[in-house]
């Protein structure tokens, strides 16, 4: 099992990059884990915000595989309370998955082909977060996770 953690744009404060980094380093006890930042798309002072998707887009479907399992962490995504996500990852754990990989989008969030692509949608909260923010609660919440299946105690109940 291999999970990615996709994301567009290098993460612009110290504070969350080290809480991230933090956290990758747990990630990676339990399961192979990469990071991957896509670039910020340059010049767009011109483009539409759909344009803007569109492009993303773009370099995303690149990224993804035929067999990966796409996740998208979107607002309109199921929400689970922790011990749900992690019986969700277990369960594609059981159902032989090879690759998971979510997906963080830029400021404006995804393309109509990207969503199209998606196996699903998550949503960390009904509230709304930066996407900078965002990528250091999904860091915690995937760690979280594999604590809870390996029944130690970092999550308490």
């Amino acid at each position: 099992m291999k999970i990615s953690f996709i994301v567009i744009g290098k993460t612009d404060a110290n504070y969350l990059s080290e809480g991230i980094g933090i956290y990758e380093k747990r990630v990676q006890k339990y399961t192979i884990f990469d990071l991957q930042y896509l670039p910020d798309l340059k010049n767009t002072a011109n483009l539409s915000i759909e344009e803007q998707k569109e492009r993303e887009g773009k370099n995303l479907l690149k990224c993804f595989a035929p067999t990966d399992w796409v996740v998208l962490l979107d607002e309109k995504g199921k929400t689970f309370p922790s011990t749900g996500f992690a019986t969700h990852l277990q369960q594609l754990f059981n159902r032989n998955v090879r690759h998971i990989k979510f997906v963080c989008g830029g400021a404006y969030g995804f393309s109509e082909a990207v969503y199209s692509r998606a196996n699903s949608l998550l949503s960390l909260s009904t509230m709304t977060f930066s996407h900078q923010l965002v990528r250091l609660v999904f860091m915690e919440q995937l760690y979280r996770a594999f604590t809870i299946l390996n029944n130690e105690p970092y999550h308490h109940e």
